[in-house]
């Protein structure tokens, strides 16, 4: 059994049919009957005949999504459709793909499905769970952190059990000073590992933006203690190792940081971190920075799909073809980087000599360290389609595609545009219902001459200006104003915490004040 998401459209607008058709619903309009398209190839001919101005990352990423909605998902898998409501429903496969040519637009393309349950909170369900389902697609797998079995935990009304591989003790660690005793506690071959994301929830933070790591850098500096690798670089689910870097030396004169690079139960990352700091100097300002690095890009930390010199070239055909891969590293007996082999790669070997072996396909690749900056490196990922990730020991660690890019950024640009439509919907219903005389009233007096219009208020000025019965009265809402006023101000805080660089994204669950405010403004105001 393998858990999917579906999602019903762009704003929910399939949500409704999906719900009480029992239906999961794609989108894809002007793309006909898929009945008969049993290969990934045909499914692609025909997004590539339906959407003719489409370039080739789109069509192959639509292909995709497609191949999965009408031939990987299998009846008897659970799907998860998160709604508008902020709720999610849970449901189990029960036939295959159809085709109904009577639909209206956008409801043509389905799969049968027995809803299991329609209404489960989404803040019921742990983050990592929740980050899973954030991709921007419309048809996705889930298949990290044990989501299968989570998924029909949930369906059965049972809580989230969590990650199978969570960290019970880490969980423990509720505040510094715990961690702090623990990790003063444990002899230098057993130093305390945690991910990231354990590691902040210590200081009660979902995310690293730059007064957090302040905070808890001047935490550790206090006490003498180091993470490694910097609990500033990799994704939150990166392993860290906690150290008394401080600490004077053993009795045969080495550091903990020396010893560190001596143990052999921690993690491949943190092991070649640990190798490698030596480089780290005294009060290095630059260990200290949130910035953007390769490294926080999950797949940067995932060992991908690779073959080995020696191969043949059949090998990395048959993987890439039944992976969907564009290229593949190839490495040598001892992990390194050779080169890379791609489709572009085999098609100019193979002109040259038709019986051109994998060592002839095999071209230089583009590699970087986990640890760069990762703007430095968008245009060649752009240009090239990828860059090979490598870790302090010069072996490959991740891979990351253009894909990867849409996907992050497109995830990070989201809540901008939520809160910018917020925005512009409050400028718009002030401007509309209440005079320009006391809407300046409520700014400083020696400001109000400059105010023409709501777009020249603050985001926090709006919750003065509601608060004026005069003003609420204005609106003609049939609503709760104190609740109304309190979601503001959630919506104030998160988007002051928005506007603070942060190298991790924002979650669903910390999404859900923003996004319930729009719904409501959106319903008072339908017509904007």
């Amino acid at each position: 059994m393998r858990a999917w998401v579906v999602r019903a459209g762009e704003n929910g607008e399939r949500e409704k049919a999906a719900l009480e058709e029992g239906v999961l619903i794609a989108g894809w309009w002007e793309l006909g009957d898929l009945t008969g398209a049993a290969t990934r190839d045909d499914i692609k001919a025909a997004v590539a005949a339906a959407y003719p101005d489409e370039g080739p990352y789109t069509v192959g990423n639509w292909t995709g999504q497609l191949f999965r909605f009408v031939h990987e998902i299998q009846p008897g898998d659970l799907v998860v459709l998160p709604q508008k409501s902020l709720l999610v429903a849970i449901g189990r496969v029960s036939g295959d793909y159809e085709y109904r040519a009577d639909a209206p637009d956008g409801f043509r393309h389905v799969r049968r499905i027995e809803w299991l349950v329609k209404d489960i909170d989404r803040q019921s369900i742990q983050s990592d769970l929740q980050d899973s389902m954030g991709s921007l697609l419309t048809v996705f797998e889930l298949s990290r952190f044990g989501a299968a079995e989570r998924i029909a935990a949930l369906s059965e009304g049972k809580p989230d059990p969590g990650r199978p591989d969570a960290d019970e003790f880490a969980a423990t660690l509720t505040e510094p000073a715990k961690l702090f005793e623990e990790v003063r506690r444990r002899s230098a071959d057993e130093p305390l590992t945690l991910s990231v994301r354990d590691f902040l929830a210590v200081w009660s933070l979902p995310r690293r933006y730059p007064a957090a790591v302040e905070q808890i850098q001047n935490d550790l500096d206090v006490r003498g203690l180091v993470t490694v690798p910097p609990f500033t670089e990799g994704s939150l689910e990166s392993q860290i190792a906690v150290v008394a870097g401080g600490a004077e030396p053993d009795e045969a004169g080495t550091s903990a940081m020396t010893r560190l690079t001596g143990t052999t139960s921690l993690s491949a990352v943190v092991q070649n971190a640990a190798d490698a700091a030596g480089h780290l100097a005294d009060e290095d300002p630059t260990a200290r920075t949130v910035a953007y690095r390769v490294s926080n890009l999950d797949s940067a930390n995932r060992m991908p799909e690779c073959v080995r010199v020696g191969d043949s070239l059949g090998t990395a055909m048959t993987l890439m073809v039944l992976r969907d891969y564009s290229q593949l590293p190839v490495l040598d007996a001892d992990g390194r980087l050779r080169g890379v082999v791609s489709w572009e790669s085999i098609g100019r070997a193979r002109m040259a000599d038709p019986g051109a072996d994998l060592a002839a396909a095999t071209v230089r690749a583009q590699e970087a360290d986990r640890s760069d900056d990762l703007l430095d490196w968008i245009g060649t990922i752009q240009k090239s389609g990828y860059v090979l990730v490598r870790d302090h020991d010069h072996k490959v660690c991740g891979l990351i595609t253009d894909s990867d890019l849409t996907v992050q950024f497109g995830t990070r640009v989201r809540p901008f545009v939520l809160v910018e439509e917020i925005e512009q919907r409050l400028r718009r219903i002030v401007d509309r219902s209440i005079p320009i005389e006391r809407i300046r009233a409520v700014v400083p007096r020696h400001r109000a001459s400059r105010v023409n219009s709501a777009a020249n208020l603050t985001f926090g000025a709006y919750g003065h200006l509601f608060k004026v019965p005069e003003n609420w009265s204005a609106l003609g809402w049939a609503i709760d104003k104190e609740h109304f006023l309190s979601a503001l101000e959630d919506c104030r805080n998160f988007r002051n915490g928005l506007m603070h660089f942060s190298p991790d994204p924002v979650t669903d669950d910390q999404l859900h004040p923003a996004q319930g405010l729009l719904e409501l403004l959106r319903s008072m105001d339908p017509h904007n």
